[in-house]
């Protein structure tokens, strides 16, 4: 007979559901089913501005935002990766030549394997076209990454100046954390075969 309730016991403890934590675990996302989470490819202008009307917008800025910009953004180099048909590259060279000329801060583009390169030594997974990279004019070793897909005017803007503080001894925690954000919006081949992913 006790044998008989320990195994009555045993099935009904089976069928108890399982802790929550023990189910958070079960199906907490890989990092690259948490990377491809953050991935919007859009293959369209309307689902482009779909995607970015769901982005939050920088309207705060620090005191010492436009004079950072203006008097140290000619040391810097900004250069990102495009493709040929890319949406959001058309968008992000758009808004960044706008900051240029605002700013004066040096604007070029860079290939898909010098992009897939910097990705991988700074360990984020390449999601394909637009990426945009911050460097000091005279370090093409320190790299900052400052957009991941392409955002708004006023978000770009305020990561260029939080890559130029963290260039320039701001704490990178602090940048870091206040960048984390990217939008993730590219192009639409970027989860297809002929983009690699790290």
């Amino acid at each position: 007979m006790k044998a008989l309730h320990l195994r009555v016991s045993i099935a009904l403890l089976g069928a108890l559901p399982v802790p929550i934590n023990a189910q958070a675990e079960q199906h907490a996302p890989d990092r690259t089913q948490a990377a491809r989470a953050a991935i919007h490819p859009v293959s369209g202008a309307g689902e482009m501005q779909s995607w970015l009307a769901r982005v939050p917008r920088t309207v705060d800025y620090p005191p010492d935002f436009e004079a950072a910009l203006t008097g140290q953004g000619s040391a810097f180099v900004i250069e990102m990766s495009t493709a040929p048909g890319c949406l959001p590259c058309g968008d992000l060279w758009t808004k960044l030549l706008a900051l240029k000329t605002r700013y004066g801060l040096t604007v070029r583009p860079i290939g898909r394997e010098e992009a897939m390169l910097r990705s991988g030594r700074l360990g984020l997974p390449w999601i394909g076209h637009p990426v945009a990279w911050l460097r000091p004019v005279s370090d093409e070793a320190r790299i900052l990454p400052i957009a991941i897909g392409t955002d708004h005017a006023a978000n770009l803007a305020r990561n260029i100046y939080l890559g130029i503080k963290m260039q320039t001894g701001v704490r990178a925690a602090v940048g870091v954390r206040a960048m984390a954000k990217f939008t993730g919006i590219v192009a639409s081949g970027a989860g297809q075969k002929g983009e690699k992913r790290r």
